[in-house]
């Protein structure tokens, strides 16, 4: 079972994105594409209740040269704990049938066909009934959110780390490069029924228990878009985590400190309590 304190951070945050993991235990397809795939992880035999499957999607600007092997540590931590963990994989901009709508259509086809490609091949009473969490870091975190918004009732609750969650003002600010206009073909004036379907500011509050996670370091996502985001669903099941000194690849390093709080906020979602020492400023 993995330990709740992490030990010794890395120099360089960015060091989880090359980090090796143990392989996974078996890749169920979900589609036809190559790309169409999700890395299974089995749960370590949990101590209560099962515990309901998550979901990972991966960030990377949607770009194609980023892909779900950068959250194999995280992956195996949280199945160290007990979760089964799935980590998607979906078609990314600079691959055929990446962009809109392929990377959009893989994701809602791959959230809906997990928890029964899963439960399949779980042994019984190994995950818990009903709907994933959905865990989405960066460009993911934008996905995951996406994806709860366009079908609540297969989501029971999103994880969203350092999400991109303004894409007309990411594309603004040029966000990576470009990776707004290469992942919806343009800017809001050239594809307003693109923007408009696909970016969570422009939608209602979440339909399900959400998590924010941001930090205020963060130099590839700024976290300004988060608290606006918290602050117009204000009322909502919706709790926002700012952490102070933190920035963007820490929140999916299981060495890393913040991963106490993401941890924390991950048995939230799941109405779970205690075993986590962890005091983010919430809202």
């Amino acid at each position: 079972m993995a330990e709740d304190r992490p030990a010794a951070p890395p120099a360089d945050p960015r060091e989880v994105l090359d980090r090796p993991a143990a392989p996974p235990d078996l890749r169920l397809r979900y589609g036809a594409d190559p790309e169409q795939v999700a890395d299974l992880r089995l749960p370590a035999a949990p101590a209560g209740p099962a515990r309901p499957l998550v979901v990972v999607v991966h960030g990377g600007f949607w770009r194609a040269e980023y892909d779900r092997r950068h959250t194999g540590p995280l992956a195996a931590d949280l199945a160290g704990r007990g979760y089964p963990v799935a980590q998607l994989e979906y078609r990314r901009t600079g691959q055929p049938g990446g962009g809109w709508p392929g990377t959009f259509d893989d994701v809602a086809t791959g959230v809906a066909a997990l928890p029964g490609l899963v439960g399949a091949v779980l042994p019984a009473g190994r995950m818990a009934p009903g709907p994933p969490i959905l865990l989405g870091h960066s460009a993911g975190g934008h996905l995951a959110l996406w994806a709860a918004l366009r079908a609540p009732a297969g989501v029971r609750g999103v994880l969203a780390l350092a999400p991109v969650l303004d894409l007309a003002e990411a594309y603004r600010l040029d966000l990576d490069g470009g990776a707004v206009a290469a992942l919806l073909g343009g800017g809001p004036e050239e594809v307003p029924d693109r923007y408009a379907a696909a970016d969570p500011a422009r939608a209602a509050a979440p339909p399900v228990r959400t998590s924010i996670v941001h930090g205020t370091l963060d130099q590839q996502v700024p976290v300004a878009s988060s608290r606006r985001y918290a602050a117009r669903a204000d009322g909502t099941d919706l709790r926002f985590v700012e952490l102070p000194e933190y920035e963007h690849f820490g929140l999916i390093d299981p060495l890393s400190r913040a991963w106490t709080v993401v941890l924390a906020e991950l048995h939230w979602l799941t109405g779970r309590s205690g075993g986590i020492d962890a005091a983010p400023r919430s809202r």
